[in-house]
């Protein structure tokens, strides 16, 4: 495949590291510690099966759904240099 500037491989190696900065992003957003038996927003109780599959979890599944729904989206980027830097 004709690719310009770039070296063999060169794109694959880019989406690689885009999905290993996601799964990164994701692993540091997992909580940690002793899950919580009441929400820390709501109050209302944790069900049991949710701490047990989710260890340090803070939110009951209710409040967890609207914070992701409010929360930024993130663009899945490799941020990391410009794509054409990536690419010579």
């Amino acid at each position: 495949m004709a690719s310009g500037w770039a070296q063999d491989g060169a794109v694959q190696e880019q989406i690689d590291a885009t999905l290993d900065s996601a799964v990164e992003r994701a692993r540091q957003h997992l909580p940690k510690g002793e899950s919580l038996s009441h929400c820390e927003l709501c109050g209302e109780p944790i069900a049991e099966p949710r701490r047990v599959a989710l260890p340090g979890v803070r939110l009951c599944l209710a409040c967890q759904a609207e914070q992701e729904k409010n929360g930024r989206v993130d663009a899945g980027y490799n941020r990391s240099a410009s794509k054409d830097s990536q690419l010579r």
